[in-house]
């Protein structure tokens, strides 16, 4: 019995690679940027003050990624943010292979289209390299989070690690896949 794979893993085989080598005259189908990894990461700035504000987090991160979630932990001490070494201060999840490939298809096909007044996602979130980053006000636009076992509505990033050399493959990459940009 084969395993199903991912509608989004198709999608990039049989329609995105070819539109990418077809611009960027790749010789090799090894050439074409990839999607890497999905890393999601959500920052608790009240945990000197509230300690189980990091539990919060740490549920709907579960809840969104299917996995288990990593906290983050202070490097340094800052005494003006009350801040001491080890002290958690966020927490992280990278999403590799199927996982990755899934997250992307209910982000795009469920969480942004419930997001208010979505016009599209920011161009600006690249770094460079082809990287992108998405921030999200709102960690309820995922259905998979229960509102209730929530002590607030809080934001989260999402950065998309891809292959590409530039900007502008990543873009290439990301829009054929069906990531919305404004445009």
């Amino acid at each position: 019995m084969a395993k199903e794979q991912s509608r989004v893993l198709e999608q990039y085989k049989g329609k995105v690679i070819p539109v990418l080598r077809e611009k960027y005259k790749y010789t090799s189908v090894m050439q074409v940027p990839k999607l890497e990894k999905i890393v999601l990461n959500c920052g608790v700035g009240e945990t000197t003050t509230n300690s189980k504000a990091i539990d919060y987090v740490v549920y709907a991160m579960r809840q969104i990624s299917g996995q288990q979630p990593v906290v983050t932990r202070a490097k340094k001490s800052i005494a003006a943010f009350k801040l001491r070494e080890g002290l958690p201060i966020g927490v992280k999840v990278t999403l590799r292979g199927r996982r990755m490939y899934d997250f992307f298809d209910r982000l795009v096909a469920i969480a942004l289209p419930r997001v208010r007044d979505f016009r599209g996602t920011p161009r600006k979130g690249f770094d460079g390299r082809g990287n992108y980053t998405l921030g999200l006000k709102e960690q309820i636009v995922f259905p998979e989070v229960n509102l209730d076992k929530l002590d607030k509505i809080r934001g989260m990033d999402v950065t998309f690690v891809t292959t590409a050399e530039s900007d502008d493959e990543g873009h290439d990459l990301l829009s054929n896949l069906g990531l919305p940009f404004r445009k």
